[in-house]
């Protein structure tokens, strides 16, 4: 396959970037013109119009490109971290821990679906499995075997998905449904303050990640001879695995379950442009922040004014390449 130049991808993908939130506010249930847009944009504009851009899309588009890209960030790390190209932050449990944790709150009638005590139990959730699988890792192998660190978030994530099953068989109709609706995902509660709290977490974690992608090519040869080259493995396993992990719960904890972003992404980036850290990385951030966007656009538009959960349109596009990717590991 050619591949393409870093510099050429990097303009290519801010072009798509910048090209989604375009989209994303130009488009939705209330058709508005580009002149109202721009009206809106300058200040002007109808009250109720100005309230659909600035109040419900906006935020909606910034929390797609933050969310999109801290998962697909996090799936890229994942995978150099574990060496496996089917990787990624839901198969390692952190998203059984945060439906697991919302599941709770909502059978024990402590929250509401429009509560801000779910992004709070989703986080908590996740960082409960993240220890779990932190814990079971470290107790097999202190130095964090990369094959029990992932056998582990595969059991971790198999228990949180049976305490969610039988959380939801004691649970009533309307309990069930607001869960299984949030474990779908989506964007419908971005808020400039939601916004602003995903923001806080994703863009230090992701400047941090990119900081270790030295590290990591490093490691892609081999942990002793990493070791011997004078880099740090153990500690650079810990910070990538746990700040990857806490970059993907953020993420989780506001949008609820989408999965496949951190498979199908870096995958994609990688095969164009190579396996280079220093430029998968955040080449790897911006193409998810462009593909979560406008996955979310389909997601409210496709059907309008009916939403389709983001996290079934993302699950029709990764499962597909889920299989390719298996089959190709397969044959290799």
């Amino acid at each position: 396959m050619v591949r393409i130049p870093a510099k050429g991808m990097a303009i290519t993908l801010l072009a798509c970037v910048l090209l989604a939130g375009i989209l994303g506010v130009r488009f939705g249930a209330v058709h508005l013109t580009s002149q109202e847009i721009l009206a809106i944009l300058a200040g002007r504009g109808d009250a109720s119009a100005r309230f659909i851009v600035l109040e419900l899309r906006l935020p909606r588009v910034l929390l797609g490109m933050l969310v999109g890209g801290g998962l697909a960030l996090a799936g890229a790390v994942l995978q150099a971290l574990l060496r496996n190209p089917l990787a990624e932050p839901y198969i390692l449990g952190i998203s059984g821990g945060a439906a697991a944790g919302v599941v709770a709150i909502l059978a024990l009638g402590l929250a509401s679906a429009a509560s801000w005590f779910l992004p709070s139990a989703a986080f908590g959730g996740a960082l409960l499995a993240i220890a779990l699988v932190f814990g079971v890792a470290a107790s097999a192998d202190r130095r964090l075997d990369v094959r029990v660190l992932l056998l582990a978030g595969v059991v971790v994530g198999a228990f949180f998905s049976a305490c969610i099953a039988l959380i939801l068989s004691l649970s009533d109709a309307p309990t069930v449904r607001t869960a299984i609706l949030w474990m779908m995902g989506s964007l419908s509660g971005a808020g400039w303050r939601t916004v602003a709290i995903v923001a806080v977490y994703t863009l230090p974690a992701a400047f941090l990640l990119m900081g270790l992608a030295r590290a990591l090519n490093v490691m892609a040869i081999g942990e002793e001879t990493a070791s011997y080259l004078g880099t740090e493995v153990e500690r650079t396993k810990r910070v990538a695995y746990g700040v990857a992990s806490l970059l993907a719960a953020a993420g989780v904890a506001f949008t609820g379950v989408i999965g496949f972003v951190g498979l199908v992404v870096p995958h994609a980036v990688r095969l164009l442009t190579g396996p280079d850290h220093r430029t998968l990385l955040p080449l790897s951030f911006l193409a998810g922040a462009a593909f979560l966007t406008i996955t979310d656009l389909v997601a409210r538009t496709a059907l309008a004014p009916t939403e389709i959960p983001i996290g079934v349109i993302t699950a029709f596009i990764g499962v597909p390449f889920f299989l390719f990717l298996l089959r190709r590991s397969l044959r290799a």
